[in-house]
């Protein structure tokens, strides 16, 4: 760009500094930023931002006293790159003055991204009962990036107490919010309250299977498979529940955690005590098709080896 005269001054300048900062190319942002004569607030806040990205928050730092020296009024987005850098550094007590700073000296109202990043400073430095009360003193409802960063302080500072309550907020704002579960999980497991790691990791394992019996059945919709449900003994009378009842036999479960869990094309064997049934027995040849898999199967007389859309008992057991 500055080869063939292009001016760096304006937005192309900032555009410049934001692409290399992204890239992992900090030095050549550093060389655009000081390239630039005459710089504006744009080029001091992506500079401030790219070097926040980078964790170098003591040039963050020297560059925001700069900024302000240079008589430059810093902007929402600016303390956005300071108060992260901060986080990232653990400079608690800075983050307090530059948030406060923010609010008493240049009037901005702080955005649910500034107190993201002032909660997420107290968290790691495990202060969690002033971060709690940040958040309750907020004047808009918490994200899931907010109570995640006050679940993740409590595990890595072993507060459980904190950390079971913002796991519930986390999952009433955000239930697929799968890296709640597994921050619990290990909250719970660094204590050594093993039931509790038993329920938390069971409702993400769950959720997966589910989500692949879905798939699943999409994929036997798209075969045309029509489920038998004439082998269902529970009282239903809707054809639908018994089409959910068939879809949660031990071998559909067992099948699809197989191919969550196993490389592709590997098989996938599973025991069971019960008997196979009809529609189960069909679904297994469709889906050793379908996922190119062999799956073996003992029942509670024989073994049923499925490959290709076929089964070694050639539908006589």
């Amino acid at each position: 760009m500055v080869k063939h005269g292009f001016e760096l001054d304006g937005v192309l300048g900032t555009s410049l500094i934001e692409m290399y900062s992204k890239c992992g190319s900090i030095e050549s942002a550093l060389t655009v930023f000081q390239s630039i004569q005459r710089k504006k607030v744009g080029h001091w806040t992506a500079i401030i931002v790219g070097l926040g990205m980078h964790g170098m928050a003591d040039n963050v730092l020297q560059l925001f006293l700069e900024m302000r020296k240079n008589g430059m009024q810093p902007h929402a987005i600016t303390f956005i790159g300071v108060l992260n850098a901060c986080s990232h550094a653990g400079l608690v007590d800075l983050g307090r003055y530059y948030f406060n700073l923010m609010i008493n000296d240049y009037e901005i109202e702080p955005t649910i991204e500034h107190y993201g990043c002032f909660v997420d400073i107290l968290c790691r430095a495990g202060c969690l009962d002033e971060a709690k009360n940040v958040i309750g003193s907020m004047p808009m409802k918490p994200n899931k990036v907010i109570w995640m960063s006050l679940l993740s302080g409590a595990r890595i500072h072993g507060n459980v107490e904190i950390g079971d309550y913002a796991a519930q907020r986390l999952i009433e704002v955000s239930p697929d919010t799968i890296g709640c579960y597994v921050v619990l999980s290990n909250m719970y497991a660094a204590v050594h309250q093993w039931e509790k790691v038993a329920q938390v990791t069971n409702p993400i394992l769950r959720q997966k299977i589910y989500s692949k019996l879905s798939e699943v059945r999409e994929k036997l919709k798209s075969v045309g498979h029509v489920p038998d449900t004439s082998q269902v003994l529970l009282c239903l009378e809707e054809e639908k529940e018994k089409e959910v009842e068939l879809e949660n036999h031990s071998e559909r479960l067992a099948i699809a955690f197989g191919l969550i869990n196993l490389e592709p094309r590997s098989p996938i064997r599973i025991i069971k005590n019960l008997r196979v049934c009809n529609d189960c027995h069909s679904v297994t040849k469709l889906l050793s098709k379908i996922y190119n898999r062999e799956i073996v199967v003992r029942d509670n007389s024989r073994f049923h080896h499925f490959t290709n859309g076929s089964c070694s008992c050639k539908d006589f057991w």
